[in-house]
């Protein structure tokens, strides 16, 4: 629905007088705001030096790369708009504040000039101040106009209308510019970087507030919202919002990867898998999985298997270093669970060696690159991904996993309904890795001492 057909909505059911008069009047006798945006946010140094590296790359070319726009949930209501993050990215901006802005970098002979088109704020002699249900101050509240948004971001600044309007209808960045903007934020700057770890900081203290509320999800019939609804809400108070939706996987609904239908009972005796990630405000997103015994204590199979994935990740963080690939850090946790798996009996031989039969009970890559997107940079070239060395100023998750669905018969019923994953966000230092979510316990014991400490009769 575009903007004409929503306003077209709404005043199909609009009962508020028209004429000049009432115009005139709640036009009139309004104070000048007293939160104006004068100075520069804290990442527009860091965009500006991102602006000319991609720049850089694309010398005589014209680069576009719209904000999007809001996008119809029903009706004439929208959903919370989120921008592009190759926009947020060379902008700095976050949150909801620039539906329809277009960022042009135009080139020159030095390189390019960035102009920031956008739609300005309805004034209080617009109509739109207070008919507008998508952009009058009325409905969404105060907007910043043009010259607030120059003063934070350090980009000129334009109304949206200026914009030619071929370029307005073609408002998308080409695939060579996405993927570079891909390749550059494969290592992060010093601003990201501490976007991440107060990402993360606000992600383990939402999982401390899901343990607290276990006994209330236990005696729901479906506990496992009772989960996310904590954990979306501590979300939302900390920070933007999740990243992504919450995986809050009880007993065997665990051993699905992307379970977010949330259903399910949260049964005493079970494990808990909990894969979350808060949002803050500059989009930057955490990413972090613990499975968890819902009564406190694993039994001693739950233990096993955990014990598995544990020594896995471990593997996995011991290969973690400038110089390595990603491949090398995936193959060093497969070679763990290949090896566990086996002893155990239950890997088949196999007529090919590269058929990786084991691989059964673990389909996924161990890690991702985190950033502005949860699974980030995901246009880069894959010898830059996957093959690419690692270096210093790289993010991105550990994350082994064993998963026995309810109904493998390959596996001992023992086994069968349990799945594990253990996922942290790493940092790439230059001489090894940090673990930024090490103050949520992984090892078995200190998993069970933590959730004595943070758990509520």
């Amino acid at each position: 629905m575009n903007e004409e057909q929503s306003q077209k909505s709404n005043k199909a059911r609009a009962l508020r007088p028209d004429n000049d008069e009432f115009k005139a009047w709640i036009g009139s006798q309004w104070a000048e705001p007293d939160d104006l945006e004068s100075t520069a946010m804290a990442s527009a140094s860091f965009a500006a030096e991102r602006r000319a590296a991609l720049s850089a790359r694309f010398p005589g070319k014209r680069i576009v790369v719209p904000a999007g726009d809001l996008k119809v949930r029903s009706n004439d209501t929208d959903y919370r708009f989120s921008p592009d993050r190759d926009f947020a990215y060379l902008t700095g901006l976050g949150t909801d504040r620039e539906p329809g802005a277009v960022l042009i970098l135009e080139p020159t002979a030095t390189g390019h000039d960035a102009t920031l088109y956008l739609v300005p704020p309805a004034g209080k002699d617009d109509d739109g101040f207070y008919t507008d249900p998508r952009t009058g101050e009325f409905w969404i509240g105060r907007r910043p106009g043009l010259e607030e948004f120059a003063a934070m971001t350090g980009i000129a600044t334009a109304p949206l209308a200026d914009l030619p309007s071929g370029l307005r209808l073609s408002a998308h960045p080409h695939k060579p510019v996405r993927r570079a903007l891909s390749e550059m934020r494969l290592v992060k700057d010093e601003w990201e970087v501490q976007q991440l770890r107060d990402a993360v900081d606000a992600t383990i203290a939402g999982f401390e507030r899901v343990v607290g509320e276990l006994p209330r999800a236990i005696a729901h019939k479906r506990g496992e919202r009772v989960v996310e609804a904590t954990f979306d809400g501590h979300a939302r108070e900390e920070g933007n919002a999740v990243g992504y939706e919450t995986i809050a996987a009880s007993g065997a609904h665990a051993t699905t990867l992307h379970w977010i239908t949330n259903h399910g009972q949260v049964r005493e005796g079970d494990l808990l898998l909990l894969d979350a990630g808060v949002e803050v405000e500059s989009l930057y997103t955490a990413d972090i999985t613990r499975t968890m015994p819902v009564t406190g204590e694993f039994s001693d199979v739950q233990r096993r298997v955990y014990g598995v994935v544990l020594e896995a990740a471990d593997a996995a963080f011991a290969a973690a270093r400038p110089g390595a690939t990603f491949r090398d850090v995936h193959e060093a946790a497969m070679d763990v669970i290949e090896a566990r798996l086996r002893e155990w009996g239950i890997v088949p031989e196999a007529e090919h060696e590269e058929s990786k039969l084991f691989r059964r009970w673990m389909v996924h890559s161990t890690s991702h690159h985190l950033g502005l997107d949860v699974h980030d940079c995901a246009q880069a070239k894959r010898e830059l991904y996957m093959d690419g060395p690692l270096e210093p100023g790289m993010v991105f998750t550990i994350e082994p996993g064993l998963y026995f669905k309810a109904d493998d018969l390959a596996v001992p019923a023992e086994l069968r309904g349990i799945g594990v994953r253990i996922e942290d966000d790493v940092l790439v230092t230059e001489d090894g890795v940090e673990n930024l979510s090490a103050a949520l316990p992984r090892e078995p014991d200190a998993v069970e001492a933590w959730m004595r400490q943070h758990r509520r009769a």
